[in-house]
């Protein structure tokens, strides 16, 4: 379908097609030097000691799991306000994940409250997630980590470029993990990156990306090695000198992306709360720096979001919704029940929110056009 204004949109421009063009011209596609520049500059970017270039975001959240040692009759806080890639990388290493409550409707990320009440000695780490690109309450959460002996994991897809306190999202636990999918802040197509301060989880991640091979194709290449051992299970998670070279380009337009991303939003919430104040605008307030990554917003109680989300898209305009909570889902349902209570919050945001188009590339124009027509949604269905 050809949108008038689409949910998201890529940055992509001739800058990344010589950047891949020059990886064809090299003859060297597999992950090798452009990959190990990409690493180094996001490291930099961030203010990591370690970053490693993966596949995707879930092998990222995969990797994190692995080498935190989780497995049967582990247990790991996480939010079911989610892309069910949180829980289901928990569950790969047969961990169970336990579904916490979010603080409230203004504030869709997981409660540090929440996140207590559920700690019990089976507990082994604590998964955050940077809803929509705004920061948890990494405080308050690393307070309770330390307390209890928890490691702690960003799932930080949302949040390239955000900070905290003048610390990058990600780099506030053990582990952080990015996501590179294409409708992400930056883009690879499909990528992700996992970041450690950590030097023994820094070497047991390199080892399991790639086989648990001691040794990497590239190093033989280059005449460093001549052969390899096998030291531990591990998965193929590497990511290509193509996407990697992609990301090298999106990387040094991330900040400018990002503050057009937060320049919209504060539109968009300024024409919200004028026109149509029976409408909820989740992260009004907010802490540190937002890469603003989401719009979401929540529909009034009444509204019929499917009617809505329809008349939106007759118009030409694109939305969705952020998430179904995970442990509404039928594969969930045993984690759920008599495991976890219930999560009325998330529960009620997970019927009521819907997620507005945001991209760089949009005008104000085009957010009044957004703004105007979920009006004329809304008075059609009171």
């Amino acid at each position: 379908m050809n949108w008038k204004v689409p949910l998201a949109d890529l940055d992509i421009g001739t800058d990344e097609i010589l950047a891949v063009q020059k990886v064809l011209e090299s003859r060297w596609l597999t992950m090798g030097s452009v990959t190990q520049q990409f690493e180094q500059e996001f490291a930099k970017k961030i203010g990591a000691r370690h970053a490693f270039a993966v596949t995707n975001g879930t092998a990222a959240l995969h990797l994190a799991c692995l080498a935190l040692g989780l497995g049967p009759g582990d247990e790991v806080i996480v939010p079911s306000l989610t892309f069910v890639a949180s829980a289901n990388a928990i569950r790969y290493t047969s961990a169970t994940p336990v579904f916490a409550e979010i603080v409230s409707p203004k504030d869709l990320n997981i409660s540090p409250v929440a996140v207590e009440k559920r700690i019990n000695p089976r507990t082994r780490a604590i998964m955050v997630v940077h809803y929509g690109g705004y920061a948890c309450d990494m405080t308050a959460i690393q307070t309770i980590a330390e307390r209890h002996n928890l490691k702690i994991i960003e799932d930080a897809a949302h949040a390239v470029g955000g900070e905290l306190e003048g610390t990058a999202l990600g780099c506030w636990g053990e582990i952080g993990c990015f996501s590179f999918f294409s409708n992400k802040n930056m883009t690879t197509g499909e990528g992700g990156m996992v970041v450690t301060n950590d030097d023994e989880l820094a070497d047991r991640l390199r080892l399991l990306r790639s086989h648990g091979m001691t040794t990497l194709t590239w190093d033989r290449h280059q005449g460093r090695a001549i052969d390899y051992d096998v030291v531990m299970l591990g998965y193929n998670y590497r990511l290509d000198e193509i996407r990697s070279a992609i990301g090298l380009v999106q990387l040094n337009k991330l900040e400018k992306n990002n503050e057009q991303r937060r320049k919209l939003t504060r539109h968009y919430h300024s024409m919200l709360k004028k026109t149509l104040p029976q409408v909820e605008t989740p992260f009004e307030n907010y802490r540190g720096k937002t890469s603003a990554h989401l719009l979401p917003i929540l529909l009034p109680q009444a509204a019929n979001r499917r009617k809505i989300i329809e008349f939106l898209k007759s118009r030409g305009i694109q939305t969705s919704i952020h998430y179904p909570p995970v442990h509404q889902f039928s594969i969930y349902q045993p984690d759920t029940r008599p495991n976890n209570p219930a999560l009325p919050i998330t529960e009620e945001v997970g019927q009521r929110e819907l997620t507005l188009p945001l991209y760089p590339a949009m005008t104000g124009e085009d957010v009044a056009l957004v703004v105007n027509t979920l009006g004329e949604a809304l008075e059609a269905f009171k």
